[in-house]
């Protein structure tokens, strides 16, 4: 494949992770970071663009993509596990989100608050999502070679804007939660981006995009998804730096709730009412690219469960589901995907980590069965927390779990059900050994 088309995909793939959330958190980490910035990024860095890569690499290396992944556990968690994914990513969380936040930093700074204007802005949002969405041999061109390098652009405008006004804006102090371990506290809000999970549906539609491209090759396929994914990988630190920095900066003016606020002020300040046009752009473009990118990889991942349902028909019937959604408001949407998705990234993270490793053990299903089986119970315990259940003593237990105060109490038992897994299948294989051994003589 030629370097450009490598180019375009990059920017394709770059475009569908950045979405709104993307924006915000880097500027709040940067305003509440302050002089602890440098640590406090990289960490968030780690996971919010290395953890996504795993995920790229590793599916990669399979046939299918995360359905087969997750078969290694047993086909029904493969069904099961893909479904929740795909579900809560796209047309119940992620999806009606982005078209939400869309409406909010694009339209509605503009016009008379009325439902109205949030019904037509979001019909006419979906109807061009789901227009750029149906022709997938023309995604390359639209958001590679169109979309990306306009939203490139705006965000250039405002990044160098805020890097030549706001240079002697004074360090704002620490907060105290980025006081004794910033790189640590970087690394969760780089984690509760959850881009991981958006890299699973991700996937499919850049493996399918280079096929496309007349990549069939297994070791071609994953050389030129590993470059697209380190290409969009550097852009997105590039951004997040950068936008990290001009919340550096801002904190010294004033303080903010939010990352939205700090942009909406940043941008005001820097070029006057034209700074709420150009950030009201980037807000919908940056939404507008995931949402394709996650119809697109609904389309293609239920296409593939129901090859009679034509892609266009499926790309149709998760449009229309996402626009409904999404006029229930944002809250609610939260309220009932969020649990979901706190009880599957958990499982997501192990689930990778294992599969780099899988030919050190041989693939043995019990090594994935058992850090699966350790790793559900804390992801389901966390899942139903979100929802606001309370278990009483076990509440108590679960807290003295390791890390459990930072979300991440599944690490240990993830540990745990691995070594467990791997003893087992040793075990096991030492006793077929010996059982042959002894028929043999």
């Amino acid at each position: 494949m030629s370097k450009s088309k490598t180019l375009f995909v990059g920017l394709m793939l770059f475009s569908m992770f950045f979405g709104a959330g993307n924006l915000i958190f880097p500027p709040f980490l940067g305003a509440n970071a302050g002089t602890n910035f440098p640590l406090a990024i990289t960490g968030f860095i780690v996971t919010a663009v290395g953890l996504p890569l795993l995920v790229l690499t590793a599916l990669s290396f399979v046939e299918g993509g995360v359905r087969t992944l997750a078969s290694r556990v047993h086909p029904v968690f493969g069904i099961i596990f893909t479904l929740i994914v795909y579900l809560s990513l796209g047309p119940f969380l992620a999806i009606p989100r982005n078209a939400s936040l869309a409406y909010e930093m694009g339209l509605k700074p503009f016009v008379p608050d009325s439902p109205f204007a949030l019904v037509i802005f979001i019909a006419v949002f979906f109807f061009l999502v789901f227009l750029v969405s149906l022709n997938q041999n023309k995604m390359v061109d639209l958001m590679g070679k169109i979309i990306t390098p306009l939203l490139l652009l705006s965000m250039f405008l405002l990044v160098v804007a805020g890097f030549i006004q706001l240079k002697n804006g004074a360090l704002n102090p620490v907060t105290p939660e980025y006081v004794h371990s910033p790189f640590l506290k970087g690394f969760l809000e780089g984690y509760n981006t959850m881009d991981a999970l958006a890299a699973l549906a991700f996937g499919i539609v850049i493996i399918n995009t280079l096929k496309r491209q007349g990549v069939s090759d297994g070791k071609k396929i994953r050389r030129e998804m590993l470059k697209a994914g380190l290409l969009a990988g550097l852009l997105l630190t590039v951004v997040y730096c950068s936008l990290g920095y001009i919340g550096v900066k801002m904190a010294g003016l004033e303080s903010f709730e939010n990352g939205s606020i700090l942009l909406s002020s940043a941008s005001l300040l820097l070029f006057g009412p034209w700074g709420n046009i150009l950030l009201g752009i980037i807000f919908v473009l940056a939404c507008f690219t995931t949402c394709v990118g996650l119809v697109s990889a609904c389309g293609n991942y239920f296409h593939s469960l129901v090859p009679k349902v034509s892609y266009k028909k499926i790309a149709l019937f998760f449009t229309l589901i996402s626009f409904g959604v999404a006029n229930f408001g944002l809250n609610t949407i939260l309220s009932v995907s969020v649990p979901f998705l706190v009880a599957t990234y958990s499982l997501t993270i192990v689930l990778i980590v294992i599969s780099l490793f899988h030919p050190l053990f041989g693939g043995s299903s019990y090594v994935y069965i058992f850090a699966m089986i350790f790793t559900g119970i804390v992801a389901l315990y966390d899942g139903l927390k979100a929802f606001g259940f309370t278990f009483g003593i076990v509440d108590t237990y679960m807290s003295y779990l390791p890390f459990a105060a930072l979300g991440l109490g599944w690490i240990i038992p993830a540990f745990i059900g691995t070594i467990i897994g791997y003893g087992i299948h040793v075990t096991t294989r030492k006793s077929v050994t010996i059982t042959k051994q002894s028929f043999e003589e």
